[in-house]
């Protein structure tokens, strides 16, 4: 069975969405804003991705696996970011 290229990956599609509007959203809030939770989501988003990615390509199913648990990481880390933001009134619900 032939392995799936990253850019393949419906979780991998779904990450690039994800930190592709976090990025959008960011770049409309106040500098303070920016400079302090907004380069820390959007570099956990950017992160989930990018695990994906350096997972696949390490060759080997066990180094595959410690880089998804890093992106499940830094997908939970992200949240955490959301949460902040939207409490901090720099997200709504919509």
């Amino acid at each position: 069975m032939a392995r799936k290229r990253f850019q393949e990956l419906q979780v991998y599609q779904l990450s690039e969405q994800l930190a592709d509007d976090i990025w959008k959203i960011v770049d409309g809030w106040s500098f303070f804003a920016k400079d302090t939770i907004g380069k820390q989501i959007v570099r956990s988003a950017d992160s989930i991705g990018a695990n994906i990615a350096e997972g696949v390509g390490r060759g080997s199913f066990q180094d595959n696996r410690r880089f998804i648990k890093i992106a499940r990481g830094s997908f939970n880390e992200t949240q955490h970011w959301l949460r902040r933001a939207y409490t901090r009134n720099l997200l709504t619900t919509e």
